[in-house]
C-alpha cells in the first residue's frame, strides 16, 4: 500500500509509491520509450496488456476492451496511487501520514501509434479535453478525493516511458501545495483589489501584447511574465473560470483549436521538444469562486533543474518570454 507522508516543515505531502517500485525499468538510466514498429501496450489489439478500460470512445459500437476505439481511458498499470481502500489517516510520533489512496489513469489519446497530441484533428483534439472533463466529473463523486490532476509528459526528456500518445491524471485525497500556494495568492489579491489576479494578467497581457503568443474569441496563450523556463506558455479562458469543468461544449472546442495551435508552434519553432503540461484548476470544495482562474501550463523541457534551482526555489530562464512570444508568433 502506497503512503503519503507529510513534510512538518513547509507543509508538502509526499507519496511514498510502492506499487511503482514495482515497475521494471525502475532506476534505469537512459530509459527509451517505445518505438514505432515495436511492442506497444496502448495500441489497439494490445486491449488485454492493459487494465480493463474505465472510461473510452468507439464509434462502430465495438465492446469495451476490444479494438474499434478512438480514445480509452484505463487504469495505470503501475500507480502511484491505489483506489481501494481507506486513508486512514495517522500519526507517527510528530509526523502526518496516511494510506495512499487516490486513482491514477491513463488517458490514450488516439489509437494512432505515431500521432503526437498537436497532430490530431480538432475533433480529435476536443474528445481529449472532453475526456479529461468527464473523468474528473467522475472522480469527483468518491468522497475521498479533494482534487484531480491533469498532466502530460511528451518525450521521454519530459518523463514519458511510453512513445504511443498519452496523458494522465491522478485523483488525490489532499489538494497538491503548489495549487494551494495559487489558490492562497488569489485569495489575497481578491482581498486587496477585489478582482481575480488572473483576469487581471489576461487584461494586461491583452493591453501589452509583448507576451502574447496566440489568441481567439475564448482563450489567451502568453508566455507568463516570470517565465520558470524557455518557452513556458500558459492558455487561459479569457472570461473568468474557476472550474475547468464549468466552461461549455463550444468553450471546450474553441480551447482545442489554440491548445493544438500552440502545441504545433512549440513542434515547428523547437523541432518537436519534450514538454510537460498540467490543469490547474479549483478543488472540489471551490468549483465555483471569484478569486481563481484555470488554467493550462506547458513547460518544455529544454533546461536542466539543478543545484541552485534544488537548494533555492529560484529558476533561471535564459529566454526572455517577450523573446519566446515573438518567435512563437511567427510560425506559421
Amino acid at each position: 500500500m502506497p503512503e503519503l507522508r507529510k513534510d512538518p516543515i513547509v507543509g508538502r505531502w509526499v507519496i511514498i509509491s510502492t506499487e511503482r517500485g514495482k515497475r521494471p525499468t525502475s532506476f534505469k538510466m537512459n530509459e527509451k520509450p517505445a518505438v514505432a514498429g515495436g511492442f506497444c501496450p496502448l495500441c489497439p489489439e494490445n486491449e488485454d496488456k492493459t487494465p480493463p478500460e474505465v472510461y473510452a470512445l468507439r464509434r462502430d459500437g465495438s465492446k469495451p476492451n476490444t479494438p474499434g476505439w478512438t480514445l480509452r481511458v484505463v487504469s495505470n498499470k503501475f500507480p502511484a496511487l491505489v483506489i481501494e481502500g481507506s486513508l486512514k489517516k495517522q500519526a507517527e510520533g510528530m509526523y502526518d501520514k496516511m494510506n495512499g489512496i487516490g486513482a491514477h489513469e491513463v488517458i490514450i489519446e488516439t489509437a494512432r501509434h505515431g500521432s503526437s497530441l498537436c497532430q490530431l484533428n480538432p475533433k480529435a483534439f476536443e474528445d481529449v479535453l472532453w475526456t479529461y472533463r468527464e473523468r474528473i466529473v467522475d472522480l469527483q463523486k468518491d468522497v475521498r478525493f479533494r482534487y484531480v490532476l491533469i498532466f502530460k509528459n511528451h518525450g521521454v526528456e519530459a518523463g514519458a516511458s511510453l512513445a504511443h500518445s498519452h496523458s494522465q491524471l491522478i485523483a488525490l485525497p489532499i489538494i497538491p501545495k503548489l495549487v494551494m500556494e495559487e489558490m492562497e495568492g488569489s485569495k489575497n489579491y481578491y482581498r486587496y483589489k477585489d478582482r481575480c489576479v488572473f483576469c487581471d494578467i489576461v487584461h494586461q497581457e491583452l493591453d501589452d501584447k509583448i507576451r502574447v503568443v496566440v489568441e481567439n474569441d475564448d482563450f489567451l496563450a502568453i508566455t507568463p511574465f516570470a517565465s520558470r523556463s524557455p518557452f513556458e506558455i500558459w492558455l487561459l479562458p479569457k472570461k473568468h473560470s474557476s472550474s475547468f469543468v464549468n466552461i461549455s461544449p463550444a468553450e471546450y472546442s474553441s480551447l482545442a483549436r489554440i491548445f493544438k495551435d500552440v502545441l504545433s508552434r512549440l513542434e515547428a519553432a523547437l523541432e518537436d521538444p519534450p514538454y510537460n503540461f498540467t490543469l490547474h484548476t479549483s478543488p472540489f470544495n471551490e468549483l465555483i469562486n471569484d478569486y481563481y482562474h484555470w488554467h493550462f501550463e506547458i513547460i518544455p523541457t529544454l533546461s536542466k533543474i539543478a543545484g541552485f534551482e534544488i537548494g533555492s526555489g529560484f529558476y533561471i530562464n535564459p529566454t526572455p518570454p517577450e523573446e519566446a512570444a515573438t518567435f512563437l508568433k511567427e510560425i506559421k
